[in-house]
C-alpha cells in the first residue's frame, strides 16, 4: 500500500513575515535545542501550577480549620489535567527526568539532550512554584504566621506546597517503598503507551492512560507521602530553599523523593520489557503513523521523512516502522 502523502500547515496557510523567518532559524538543529528546552520547561510548568494552587488551598484550609478549600481529591484532579495539558499543549514531549533516563538507556536518546531535557524541566518547575508563591504570597504570610512553626517544615506547613516533606508518623523504609511502588505503577503504564504494538492504548489516547496513572497514586498514597516526578520534587525544593533558607531542604527525606522513582522507573521499564513485550507482535497502524508525522519536519528531517509501507517481510514483520513515540 502506497502512504499517504503528507501536508504541511506551511502550504495552506500563510504566517505573517517575521514568523516566517524566526520559522527559518529555530529549525536549525543548534536552535532546534533551545525550543525543545522551552517545551519541556513549558510541560512541566503547565502541570506543576495547577497542582501547587490546589495543595496551598488544602493547606490553607487546614491551617485555618475552613473546610472547602481543596482536598486530596481535588489536589488528585489538578494535577491529572496539569498532565493533560503538559502532554498536549507542547505536543508531546518528556516532563519528567525518570522519562528521560529510562529513554537514554533502552531507546538511544542522546546522554547530552536527556541532561539538557532535565535541566529544563527542573527549571520550568521552579518558575511555575515562584509565580505560584507570588500568585499566592499574603495567603501564604499568613499562613506562616498563623501555623504552627513545629509543623512549617512539613506537608501541613505553607512550604509543604513546594517542597515535599516526609510525614512524621511514617519513617524512611515504608516512605521509600510508599514512593517505588506508585513510582512503578506510572512508569509502567508510561511505557505502555510508547509501545508501539499495544493494541489498546492508541498513540492519541496515552495522554488520558498517563493522567489516569498520576491521579490514581495521588488519591491513593498522597497521605503517606509521594514525590513521583524528580523535576516536581527538585524544582519545588529549590524554590523553598530559595525564600525560606536550608531549613526548607528536607533533610534525607530529600534523596528518597528524587531519586526514588527515577529507580523505579527503570524496574518498571525492565519488567514491561521482559514480560510484556513481544518482537513478533505486529506494530499498530495507529503508532506507524504518529512516528510518521512527528519526524515529518521538513526543516528538520529534509532527507529522512519516513514512508510507511504496510507489506511484511518473510518473517512477518513489517518492512519499515516507526518504534518510539515520546510522551
Amino acid at each position: 500500500m502506497s502512504p499517504s502523502p503528507l501536508v504541511f500547515i506551511g502550504d495552506i496557510r500563510r504566517r505573517w513575515g517575521v514568523i516566517e523567518s524566526w520559522e527559518r532559524q529555530r529549525n536549525r538543529k543548534q536552535v532546534h535545542w533551545i525550543i525543545e528546552g522551552f517545551k519541556e520547561s513549558l510541560g512541566v510548568f503547565l502541570f506543576v501550577y495547577p497542582g501547587l494552587g490546589s495543595t496551598l488551598g488544602f493547606i490553607l484550609g487546614g491551617i485555618t480549620e475552613t473546610v472547602g478549600y481543596s482536598s486530596i481529591f481535588q489536589i488528585g484532579l489538578s494535577y491529572g489535567f496539569g498532565i493533560l495539558l503538559a502532554l498536549g499543549v507542547p505536543n508531546g514531549g518528556h516532563f519528567n527526568p525518570a522519562v528521560s533516563v529510562v529513554q537514554t538507556i533502552f531507546r538511544g536518546f542522546p546522554a547530552r539532550k536527556a541532561l539538557w531535557f532535565i535541566a529544563c524541566q527542573i527549571f520550568g518547575a521552579y518558575v511555575g512554584c515562584m509565580l505560584v508563591y507570588y500568585q499566592w504570597e499574603p495567603l501564604i504570610k499568613e499562613m506562616v504566621a498563623a501555623g504552627n512553626p513545629a509543623a512549617m517544615f512539613t506537608a501541613n506547613g505553607a512550604p509543604g506546597a513546594f517542597a515535599l516533606y516526609q510525614n512524621p508518623e511514617v519513617g524512611l523504609g515504608p516512605t521509600f517503598l510508599n514512593e517505588f511502588v506508585g513510582s512503578f505503577v506510572i512508569g509502567i503504564t508510561i511505557w505502555a503507551t510508547l509501545d508501539p504494538t499495544n493494541l489498546i492504548i492508541p498513540p492519541s489516547q496515552a495522554v488520558f492512560y498517563v493522567s489516569a496513572a498520576y491521579v490514581s497514586v495521588i488519591w491513593g498514597f498522597a497521605v503517606p507521602g509521594v514525590a513521583l516526578n524528580t523535576a516536581r520534587d527538585l524544582g519545588g525544593r529549590f524554590w523553598a530553599m530559595t525564600i525560606w533558607g536550608s531549613a526548607a531542604s528536607g533533610g534525607r527525606y530529600a534523596a528518597i523523593a528524587a531519586l526514588t522513582n527515577i529507580l523505579a522507573t527503570i524496574f518498571a521499564v525492565v519488567v514491561y520489557e521482559l514480560f510484556l513485550v513481544d518482537s513478533d507482535n505486529p506494530v499498530t497502524p495507529d503508532a506507524l503513523l504518529i512516528g510518521r508525522l512527528m519526524h515529518g519536519n521538513r526543516r528538520l528531517h529534509p532527507q529522512e521523512i519516513p514512508e510507511i509501507e504496510v507489506d511484511a517481510d518473510d518473517k512477518g514483520r513489517p518492512s519499515s516502522t516507526e518504534k518510539s513515540v515520546d510522551v
